[in-house]
């Protein structure tokens, strides 16, 4: 099976000292990942900009480079393209903090990876 990344779990090793694959691997085992190019395209947009929030997406656009698939898919906005991937057959997962897209997927019927207790994560079923 897979599971797909959205744009702030590959900002989360920066921004909440979460090592994010190490944790998917306990939760998870050995599913491959999966980054919508939407999410690559923010992940660029923000690294261009300055502080915090733009080292976090150059690392994040970094490790989807080199942990992530990279898939295709028809909508336009990362959220969007994160449930969309996420309703695929091969998928089980998908890893957000976003609160409002973590809601969406839990609606759609998608398992939701997300940070609990400090820095380490935890499934939540639809």
């Amino acid at each position: 099976m897979s599971v797909v990344m959205d744009t702030n779990a590959l900002m989360m090793p920066v921004e909440c000292d979460v090592r994010v694959f190490e944790e998917l691997e306990r939760l998870l085992g050995d599913d491959e990942l999966l980054v919508p190019e939407a999410v690559r395209d923010e992940l660029a947009t923000l690294a261009d900009g300055q502080g915090k929030e733009a080292a976090a997406a150059s690392v994040g656009l970094d490790l989807a480079a080199d942990r992530c698939e990279p898939v295709g898919h028809e909508a336009g906005y990362a959220d969007d393209a994160v449930v969309e991937v996420a309703g695929r057959e091969d998928v089980s997962h998908a890893v957000t903090n976003d609160g409002p897209l973590k809601g969406r997927l839990l609606d759609a019927g998608i398992p939701v990876v997300s940070l609990r207790a400090g820095n380490k994560l935890a499934v939540t079923q639809p």
